[in-house]
């Protein structure tokens, strides 16, 4: 739902609205989350935000639309501009001034006022991007010592933080995979190559292994065995062998038990 301001006589009856600066706010508190501006038509500016967080861009802003259904948030539109872009813009940026005085907690990643983001890089910043990017090929990642952040580690709170932004987004009929099988699903058909294979082995062996050295309680063991009691599935291939091959007089090439029983047979007999 948009709330809208009624015109304002001093603004000039019939004047063209050049842009609006506008706020989603939280219907039960009132508290703004986010202020912008925009020279488009208002419905048109809400409806490319709601894409822009669909599609999952990474943003404080874009991660609290996601995770906010529609019905608990109202934009307001909080200034109309009649004048120039640049005083749309510092339109922009009193109302974030205010509402950070205020209190409000803000999503919005700079101050606001012209330009995509508002933020206006220094030349050491851009020194350091240039430097960090010149000869690197698109779409290459830099491992080890060659990554920025190589040595670097994030705090707990920052991980619980993250952890507490995301949790839920992607399980459930959230995530863009759910309910795929066979074809329609992305990784169908993918096969891993004999060395990743081996990467993978190598990265969960022995002591890499999370679960080296546990032991399960007998508390655990408990659970488990209420929690498949009465399941039809054989615990164990060498059981699944018993019961669908040696019970039924089956003899199956590719069961590996098969050739073992068939091999002690000849061999006993001999």
């Amino acid at each position: 739902m948009i709330e809208t301001v009624e015109w304002t006589p001093e603004l000039g009856v019939g004047a063209p609205i050049l842009g609006v600066v506008y706020g989603f706010r939280v219907r039960k508190t009132g508290e703004y989350r986010y202020v912008g501006q925009t020279t488009k038509k208002l419905a048109r500016r809400i409806s490319e935000h709601r894409g822009v967080a669909r599609r999952g861009r990474k943003t404080p802003f874009y991660d609290w639309l996601r995770k906010t259904p529609d019905t608990d948030y109202e934009v307001v539109v909080l200034e109309r501009v009649v004048t120039n872009r640049e005083d749309l813009g510092e339109a922009e940026v009193s109302w974030i001034t205010l509402f950070r005085a205020t209190g409000d907690r803000l999503l919005n990643l700079s101050e606001g006022g012209l330009g995509p983001t508002g933020v206006v890089w220094t030349e050491e910043q851009r020194k350091a991007a240039g430097d960090r990017a010149r000869g690197r090929p698109t779409g290459v990642h830099l491992y080890g010592p060659d990554n920025p952040r190589w040595g670097s580690r994030h705090s707990d709170e920052q991980k619980a933080k993250w952890s507490a932004m995301r949790k839920g987004t992607y399980s459930g009929a959230d995530n863009p995979n759910f309910g795929k099988f066979g074809p329609e699903h992305p990784s169908y058909g993918r096969v891993f190559s004999a060395e990743t294979l081996q990467r993978l082995s190598e990265q969960k062996r022995g002591e890499k292994n999370p679960n080296f050295g546990k032991t399960l309680s007998a508390e655990t063991r408990a659970k488990m065995s209420a929690a498949q009691k009465g399941q039809p599935k054989p615990s164990s291939v060498r059981s699944a062998h018993t019961r669908h091959h040696t019970n039924k007089g089956v003899f199956k090439e590719t069961c590996r038990h098969c050739i073992d029983d068939r091999t002690n047979e000849r061999g006993s007999s001999s």
